[in-house]
């Protein structure tokens, strides 16, 4: 377990800082790490204060009691690292929203968005999803099985972050001028490190869930390894046959899907479940993220075409591929057991989709209406690393003296040449 919370804390920081600082433009790549890494620090400390409480407390349909556990009064030392491995999810969730917002959220509102959104909306998803008490939401009461979060983190986050992205509005320029990932080489490797930190995340999770783990978490690792192989194949045939190519992007965006997609099946199908699962949401996510063209939102990084769609896609699919051999002991409809897994599992789907919906607006709506939610225009042009950091990636037009010392001086000169933005 000490190794897992390890794994699924670097699947934050750095994976998934390097995997959106790569999808976006030069002038924001710090400002997009910068995100995970506050992410990170916030939610970490307040996790530990209450988050646990509210998770793992005791009962409640939405949540513990706050105060009973808080800053962990009452909990052994030698269950410290349970809580640290639940504190990396509360992370690692927070952290994935900011795809979705990338070069035009105000640092200081997403600093003030963090901690607001963790304990009113990822503190209680967890206790509804993992606790499994009898009254707990999601897991107790409508029965849902979901191993490691395809509710409580993706759905969870990508809903999240398409609110977001309908509130604070379009990038300068989206839909008319190219918005390309600046530096793929930073995305494949920070792909690479999310599929071997997922490990940590699926794995980990059987084993709190499991008394029995020996056989489980050699199902869960198979299963988590060829979702991800069958999500690439899924992703860049469809990406060939819509675009004529298969690019490196797609295959590290189709690693991701495969990976959010297996994570609440993890511990409830078999290898064949695990590779079907893998390559629908491949495909299906290659095709959803070009809807905020159709649609008309910006979601900057794809957060809703891949996390929200993945996790949709995994979640719902347990009610056709589970077995009776798995950790949850429940067969699908594929294996015979008729409709009621699938009902359970859409259910569940629905209720974090509404609840993630309706207390992210909320939260996001205050702030937008106080201290404000988007960039100014001039910042934006300039660019958010500048504007809110003082710092530029890429020291490429001074003799030297560090990125930071040449932003400072000259705040408005920031480089703007650089291919720029995510998915195109």
């Amino acid at each position: 377990m000490l190794v897992a919370t390890a794994l699924v804390l670097m699947m934050t920081v750095p994976a998934l800082a390097l995997f959106y600082g790569g999808m976006s433009r030069s002038k924001s790549v710090l400002n997009m790490m910068m995100m995970s890494y506050v992410a990170a620090a916030i939610v970490g400390i307040l996790y530990v204060a209450v988050g646990w409480s509210m998770g793992w407390s005791g009962d409640g349909t939405f949540f513990a009691n706050p105060f009973d556990l808080f800053w962990l009064d009452g909990v052994g030392t030698g269950d410290y690292v349970f809580v640290m491995f639940q504190m990396t999810f509360a992370i690692i969730t927070v952290a994935l929203i900011s795809g979705a917002v990338a070069d035009r959220m105000k640092f200081s509102a997403w600093v003030v968005f963090v901690p607001v959104w963790a304990l009113l909306c990822y503190f209680p998803m967890a206790h509804m999803v993992f606790s499994c008490t009898e009254d707990s939401l999601i897991c107790g009461r409508i029965g849902a099985q979901d191993y490691a979060g395809g509710t409580a983190v993706h759905i969870n986050a990508g809903v999240a972050g398409l609110v977001l992205a309908v509130l604070i509005g379009k990038r300068l320029g989206f839909g008319k001028e190219p918005m390309r990932p600046h530096n793929l080489t930073l995305t494949m490797l920070g792909a690479g490190l999310l599929w071997f930190g997922w490990y940590g995340f699926n794995v980990g999770s059987i084993v709190i869930v499991d008394q029995d783990i020996t056989a489980e978490m050699g199902r869960t690792f198979a299963n988590t390894t060829l979702a991800t192989m069958g999500a690439i194949i899924g992703w860049l045939v469809v990406e060939k046959v819509l675009h004529k190519k298969a690019t490196s992007l797609g295959a590290a965006s189709g690693i991701v899907a495969g990976l959010v997609a297996i994570t609440p099946a993890a511990g409830a199908v078999d290898l064949s479940g695990a590779t079907a699962i893998g390559l629908i949401a491949g495909a299906v996510c290659a095709w959803a993220v070009g809807l905020k063209f159709k649609l008309g939102y910006d979601d900057s990084l794809d957060v809703v075409g891949v996390h929200l769609v993945g996790g949709i896609i995994g979640t719902v699919l347990i009610g056709i591929f589970s077995t009776s051999e798995g950790a949850g002991g429940v067969d699908g409809l594929l294996y015979g057991g008729g409709l009621g897994s699938l009902g359970d599992q859409t259910l569940g789907a629905l209720v974090a989709i509404v609840f993630s919906g309706v207390v992210t607006t909320v939260i996001a709506l205050a702030i937008k209406f106080t201290i404000g939610l988007r960039l100014d225009e001039d910042g934006e042009v300039a660019g958010i690393d500048v504007a809110a950091h003082g710092e530029s990636a890429y020291d490429i037009h001074t003799g030297g003296g560090g990125a930071g010392s040449s932003s400072v001086l000259a705040p408005k000169t920031a480089p703007l040449s650089q291919s720029e933005g995510a998915r195109a």
